[in-house]
């Protein structure tokens, strides 16, 4: 017979918690078997803002490639190493980037895309759809230097956000107040979302991936009421 109480002790442990959560990743995403290429140009990327990059959470997506070889893919993890990354993943449909990541004992993170045949209409692949969404965060505290503030769905800031903090969202992120530190708005890769300020004094902001740095920043309105978005060829930021 089992005892009452110690079914409920490991029903609900005192000694931690188990929860589903969703936590800012970076998507390196390869779109070339040409480890060289990808070489030049992420080193190039990681050059303009090395903080930004430097121990970011890193899970490598080869879902754009038919076939990865072995030797890409060994390459361009022992390339995020190197440039500082923190490989927590990998993503594909491979059965070899299956394997590779059992081995180095990386999560894996399968594609979700159903490949259809005979004409059947594809499975729409919910990991990237863009209007599934949570609720608003609203933070009413000034974000000091140091901290970090992440939202699933739209982040609103009613206080001053401090050189050094960064936000992030899944949706857009609204500061009604100075904002100098980082701002990341759609970390899952939506494209549309947008940043809004009411003092844009920021270290770094991005939309999706795509980022400008304070040195560019100081030259785009600074200290103005802006938004940021993307066009789809640039990242643009303009006064409100």
């Amino acid at each position: 017979m089992v005892n009452q109480d110690s079914a409920m002790n490991i029903s609900r442990p005192e000694s931690f918690a188990i929860k589903g959560v969703l936590m800012p990743l970076t998507l390196l995403e390869i779109r070339s078997d040409n480890l060289e290429i990808i070489a030049k140009e992420l080193e190039n990327k990681v050059s303009s803002a090395p903080d930004f990059f430097l121990g970011s959470a890193v899970v490598i997506s080869l879902e754009m490639l038919h076939a990865a070889p072995f030797d890409l893919l060994e390459g361009v993890v022992a390339l995020s190493d190197r440039l500082g990354f923190r490989v927590v993943g990998l993503k594909g449909d491979d059965e070899m980037v299956e394997q590779y990541a059992s081995q180095k004992q990386l999560a894996y993170f399968p594609s979700g895309k159903v490949r259809s045949t005979n004409n059947e209409p594809k499975t729409p692949d919910m990991t990237h759809s863009k209007n599934v969404m949570c609720g608003t965060k609203t933070i009413t505290a000034p974000v000091r230097s140091g901290q970090q503030i992440f939202s699933e769905g739209d982040l609103v800031v009613l206080a001053p956000v401090s050189a050094g903090a960064e936000l992030l969202a899944v949706g857009n992120i609204h500061v009604y107040a100075p904002m100098r530190g980082r701002a990341l708005a759609g970390v899952q890769g939506d494209e549309s979302v947008r940043i809004f300020c009411a003092s844009q004094e920021a270290e770094l902001v991005s939309i999706a991936g795509h980022f400008m740095i304070d040195e560019n920043l100081r030259q785009a309105n600074w200290k103005s009421a802006v938004q940021v978005f993307f066009d789809g060829q640039e990242l643009k930021v303009e006064s409100i």
